[in-house]
């Protein structure tokens, strides 16, 4: 079986399992594109991590994250997607077929590729932390905010996306401790001078979070002030992380463009990126929206740019 698979030729090869990707191989099945999905590392990607999904479109009572991300694999396989397991871990893209390398054994070789390897959340990197992600720690206010409606909430954080989530939660949560690590902020003087105007939120400055305390839920964050060496604790009901994202783009340097930090470049309206039959969608070439709802919009338009390609080529 093994030596069939140098010789594939897979027609659409897609790379990556959350709602880009799987709704990608929904479209491809359906053009007969016979598409082949490798589902890398995390299959059904970061909202695998989510417990409840609220604002998703056509789930009046929302959904757990993982269960929705079980759906998506069922449809799509029901529309005669192959799913795989397996990551890639190396591309070449100097010739046709395109090649991708395949858990650092295989190669496979492809007439389009679709990447939809998504983006990670950054995290602080201390056990409490993980322990209770998903029971009132998160990376998302926007999808998990609204369960802490009336509540004091904690947000770690500098830049621009730290000060619109931390506005976001002051909409609905009782007050929002901002904790900034340094004793200034990354984030443009306009976002800094809304977060400062706005009473229901208190900033910290030279601030890190020692520990997240609580068994099943969070009960408080340990504050540790750099300037004067003291601790202390606030009473919250939720951490959010807001330090950032990093693209799971590490392979495609030097193939494909990207920006300063790494999210694949498309031609906006498209799904194209700069080299012909490679298309990108999803949280790893967006870091505006970064949405299940926005993933799954780009993995639909990955699979129809993809199939005018493949037409054009003749390979449909």
């Amino acid at each position: 079986m093994e030596q069939n698979n140098a010789n594939e030729i897979i027609n659409c090869l897609i790379i990556g399992s959350g709602p880009a990707g799987y709704t990608a191989a929904i479209y491809a099945s359906r053009a007969n594109l016979k598409p082949v999905l490798y589902q890398g590392i995390q299959p059904g990607g970061q909202l695998t991590i989510t417990t409840e999904v609220e604002n998703y479109p056509g789930y009046p009572d929302g959904i757990q994250g993982p269960e929705m991300m079980i759906h998506f694999e069922k449809q799509a396989a029901r529309m005669g997607a192959d799913l795989r397991y397996g990551t890639a871990t190396n591309v070449d893209f100097s010739a046709r077929p395109l090649k991708v390398q395949i858990d650092d054994d295989k190669w496979l070789q492809a007439h389009s590729v679709i990447i939809s390897t998504g983006a990670s959340a950054k995290w602080l990197g201390i056990e409490s932390e993980q322990r209770l992600n998903g029971y009132g720690v998160s990376a998302c206010a926007v999808c998990d905010g609204f369960f802490f409606r009336n509540k004091e909430v904690a947000i770690v954080g500098a830049g621009d996306t730290a000060c619109e989530e931390a506005l976001y939660l002051s909409k609905i949560c009782s007050h929002v401790h901002m904790l900034v690590r340094r004793d200034e902020m990354r984030a443009s003087k306009v976002m800094q001078d809304r977060v400062k105007n706005t009473s229901n939120i208190t900033v910290y400055w030279s601030t890190e979070v020692e520990e997240v305390i609580g068994e099943n839920k969070v009960d408080a964050v340990k504050i540790f002030n750099r300037r004067d060496h003291t601790s202390k604790e606030i009473p919250v009901s939720a951490l959010f992380i807001a330090i950032g994202h990093q693209p799971n783009s590490e392979i495609f340097k030097g193939w494909l463009d990207m920006d300063e930090a790494g999210y694949l470049k498309t031609i906006p309206g498209t799904s194209k990126t700069n080299v012909e039959g490679v298309f990108a969608a999803g949280d790893v070439q967006d870091k505006i929206y970064r949405q299940a709802v926005t993933a799954a919009g780009s993995g639909c338009m990955a699979a129809l740019d993809a199939e005018r390609y493949l037409g054009e080529k003749g390979h449909h």
